[in-house]
């Protein structure tokens, strides 16, 4: 792939670093931001097939709206999961009806979704899905019943795709199915948030107690969920990756500046630490122009989720070394009548914690590359059970 942008592409980076320059300080909340967002067309890009309301662009010009969108001020993304996990899922899996009924509200900014695979208990083993579906007598929906768990923004989502057991007794990746379920369900849906050591709860727990799902909203067909959740799982890791990795440049410069305003810089061993996160992360740069170029190469997203999880670990860690004692203190405004809150050095700290486990821990990523890249044999069923 030719790593450099052309006219055309630095045009439409203008476009997009006025549009939202124009738009994004002061938006009053998440949800209406989407909908900004929508009605001027930002939301589907990456789609191979406009007229949903969205605009296409190449994946260059996807690559230089991710830049300038986490180079602006504009508040975080509450619709990434409908535009980037479900869309290009429906796309490629989807009927025409589920394409024409789903892709507009996501692409307006007016329906937000979660995803419903982690349970308790399964750990990163996803096969080890055991939440039913039941269709009832009459045959026009699904009773779904059982619990998801880190499920991303449940608690502002109208919809949540869930990866369900349809077949009564069967096993491991067999009899699943993949199932659009509408969140407005008093009495059968609860969305309980997760408290974080950070103190915020993006992520929830999520009960099904006989939900309801239409049966035409199955995705792929009954029993055909592992191939459309594998399918999915692909589509996870692509341009937002380069718009994350703005966002870790931000935060290594402010490490920087701290450094130097602390006079940790004069420590040859932070030096070296502060030369190494810029290298690994221009290194995690080149590497993501590449397999974005690259035809759905084997093993690059858990590659890509190794690389920046660690990184970004390493990066909260040198945060607090730079700040000395300073770091485990509250701010300069904290008092006792006052809730404690965290600055951005120690949220990132506490955050970054999680970034080896959330997403498939590193010991599945490796795992993969493992058996799908390198060919090594697979591990032992038992073996698999109890790391589950």
């Amino acid at each position: 792939m030719d790593f450099g942008f052309t006219v055309e592409d630095e045009t439409f980076r203008a476009e997009a670093r006025e549009w939202l320059a124009a738009h994004a300080d002061g938006a009053p909340d998440r949800r209406t931001w989407e909908r900004t967002l929508g009605k001027a067309g930002w939301i589907g890009l990456g789609w191979p097939e406009p007229g949903y309301g969205n605009r296409t662009a190449t994946l260059t010009q996807q690559v230089a709206w991710a830049e300038e969108y986490a180079r602006s001020s504009a508040p975080p993304r509450s619709g990434h999961i409908g535009e980037n996990l479900l869309a290009p899922t429906l796309l490629a899996h989807g009927t025409d009806d589920q394409k024409s009924r789903f892709l507009p509200p996501i692409a307006a900014g007016e329906e937000l979704w979660c995803q419903g695979y982690s349970e308790p208990g399964a750990g990163s083993d996803l096969a080890g899905v055991r939440t039913t579906a039941v269709r009832e007598p009459q045959g026009a929906y699904y009773r779904v019943t059982g619990q998801k768990i880190w499920t991303s923004l449940a608690h502002e989502a109208d919809w949540c795709f869930v990866l369900a057991r349809t077949e009564p007794g069967s096993r491991r990746h067999h009899g699943l199915s993949f199932l659009l379920v509408p969140m407005d369900q008093p009495g059968r849906i609860e969305a309980r948030p997760i408290r974080q050591m950070t103190g915020t709860s993006d992520f929830n727990e999520v009960f099904f107690d006989g939900a309801r799902a239409r049966v035409e909203d199955v995705v792929g067909g009954e029993g055909d969920g592992w191939r459309v959740a594998m399918s999915l799982l692909g589509f996870e890791r692509g341009v937002s990756t380069l718009a994350q990795q703005i966002g870790f440049a931000q935060e290594l410069g402010r490490v920087v500046r701290t450094a130097v305003e602390t006079g940790a810089v004069r420590d040859p061993v932070v030096r070296e630490r502060l030369v190494r996160q810029w290298a690994e992360l221009r290194t995690m740069r080149w590497n993501a122009l590449r397999t974005l170029g690259s035809s759905g190469e084997p093993g690059a997203p858990s590659v890509a989720k190794l690389l920046w999880s660690g990184w970004h670990q390493r990066l909260g860690e040198l945060a607090m070394q730079v700040r000395g004692a300073q770091a485990v203190v509250g701010p300069s405004h904290w008092s006792p009548s006052a809730p404690y809150e965290l600055d951005a050095f120690q949220h990132m700290f506490l955050f970054s914690r999680a970034d080896t486990i959330y997403g498939g821990s590193d010991q599945i990523q490796r795992t993969i590359i493992a058996e799908r890249v390198l060919g090594l044999p697979r591990e032992p069923k038992a073996d698999r059970a109890d790391k589950g």
